[in-house]
């Protein structure tokens, strides 16, 4: 049986394997798939259900209450708290995604390996590069197909070229899209080719089992050495996996909190937390834009890339598109009967702040907060977008910055936001979707907790193969670098056995 349902779970449950993985997103899908297909008998733990295309809902509000962690609503907690976003089904973030694609960019591993060049050796560029290879033909990942561009994606298109700045359609792991506009949703076509139905399929066909509603609550081991998970049913059944390799899979947040609750939190776990905060801005346009119509996400604008800002349009449900609308009563109608004539594009910064996840009174907690540094890229990538929708024929745009004009059209003022806007975080609307590094890998002991080779740097027969291992974050949407590193996580595993 490749699939069963923790909700049917309600008394003891006990299964040996040889290898136990826990989260079936990006990392967790990738591992198990390169183990099963080596023969081996795998066993992927996943806190959510499984979710099939056809009971994906509509309403932007019912998915993030029945498909993303906490519905939505975890938060880093700071001078301003930030909402994070995470998902809790099968396929973890990835069906509910806006399916965007990038290899690892080299500059990024540069770093890493000149930082640390034990990792030059332990992750060849090139293996990355042929992994990376496979993955993109595996998830059928092409540019955004002209049929389905929206208006959104073309006038990002025509505002970045009147800047001067590269852009391009973004990669999206999609077959047959339809451009429904509702990736963050669940694609109700199935037309996503998310890991659920690509690797996470693989690794079942060739005979791994998907444990899903289980939360893991604790990694066993004896003697110095992993030996099994400890769990929770749905249906409230307790659940312990015997294993010979545990495999963390459970995101940034999610691995180092079960590693605390395993008596496993020594100093570096938890720490050196990183992020992508974002920032959206919405503009006003003449003519009908929209926005919900179209590929949910179909164009980028990555010429300021290597300064830590990356544009994408954006696409949603009609209720979020209306929260962005200043104003209240009559005027908030106004701009509700208007919204068609409205969008929304969003910017993603290469934050530096470093925060921390913890477990207190046993609930997990995340602190982080921008520095200035910080702060004044989302101020400049506000700028930016600002002048990329005017130029593109915007009548006005709203920054949604508390303290500046709620609407403007004059570039003057885009300008004074960069310069002289707010310098704290609570004056902006900022999004987390993309976290790293709290369990990083490297040869210290001291500051990493896994080795070049994705083993716990004190537990035996651990490995952890999701972001939290990422010695920082990327700049751009890594659940393709998560795919390719995971990969070479489960090679490692089983050049262990």
């Amino acid at each position: 049986m490749s699939h069963l349902d923790g909700q049917q779970i309600g008394a003891a449950f006990t299964r040996d394997t040889d290898v136990v993985v826990v989260g079936s997103g990006p990392a967790g899908s990738a591992a198990a798939r390169e183990l099963a297909r080596a023969g081996l008998s795998v066993l992927v733990v996943e806190a959510g259900p499984r979710v099939a295309p056809d009971a994906f809902p509509e309403s932007a509000f019912h998915a993030m209450a029945d498909l993303y962690r906490d519905m939505s609503a975890s938060v880093l907690l700071g001078r301003a708290p930030i909402p994070f976003v995470q998902g809790r089904m099968v396929g973890g973030s990835s069906p509910i995604n806006g399916a965007i694609c990038w290899r690892l960019p080299r500059d990024v591993w540069s770093a890493w390996t000149q930082a640390d060049p034990a990792l030059g050796d332990a992750l060849p560029w090139e293996q990355i590069e042929s992994t990376t290879d496979w993955i993109l033909k595996r998830l059928s990942v092409v540019p955004t197909d002209t049929a389905v561009a929206g208006a959104k994606d073309r006038l990002m298109a025509t505002g970045a070229d009147a800047l001067g700045l590269e852009h391009r359609p973004i990669a999206r792991n999609v077959r047959g899209c339809q451009g429904l506009g509702r990736c963050m949703q669940g694609c109700p076509e199935g037309h996503k080719e998310s890991v659920d139905r690509t690797l996470l399929d693989d690794a079942e066909k060739a005979g791994a089992t998907v444990l899903s509603s289980v939360e893991a609550t604790g990694i066993e081991t004896r003697a110095g050495r992993a030996v099994g998970l400890r769990g929770r049913a749905a249906g409230g059944g307790q659940v312990r996996i015997g294993a010979k390799r545990v495999v963390l899979a459970a995101s940034a947040v999610q691995s180092p909190a079960l590693l605390i609750r395993s008596g496993l939190g020594r100093r570096p776990v938890g720490r050196a937390f990183q992020c992508h905060p974002g920032v959206s801005m919405a503009g006003r346009f003449p003519e009908p834009v929209r926005m919900w119509e179209g590929a949910t996400q179909g164009h980028e604008v990555i010429g300021l890339r290597r300064e830590g800002l990356k544009f994408e349009t954006l696409g949603f449900g009609l209720a979020i598109l209306a929260a962005r609308l200043p104003g209240v009563g009559r005027a908030l109608a106004a701009g509700i009967a208007d919204l068609d004539h409205h969008i929304d594009w969003g910017v993603a910064v290469k934050a530096q702040a470093h925060g921390r996840v913890r477990v207190l009174g046993g609930h997990t907690i995340v602190s982080w907060q921008p520095s200035a540094q910080d702060i004044h890229q989302l101020r400049r990538g506000l700028r930016v977008m600002g002048e990329m929708m005017l130029a593109a024929g915007a009548d006005h745009v709203m920054p949604g910055v508390r303290g500046v004009p709620s609407a403007t059209s004059a570039r003057a003022d885009l300008l004074r936001l960069e310069t002289d806007g707010p310098r704290r975080a609570g004056a902006f609307n900022v999004v987390v979707t993309h976290m790293f590094g709290t369990c990083r890998m490297g040869s210290d002991p001291s500051v990493c907790v896994v080795r070049p080779d994705f083993r716990h740097h004190g537990i035996d027969g651990l490995y952890l193969a999701d972001s939290s291992v990422f010695p920082t974050n990327t700049g751009v949407n890594p659940q393709i670098a998560i795919m390719s590193l995971a990969t070479l996580c489960a090679r490692r595993v089983l050049e262990s056995l």
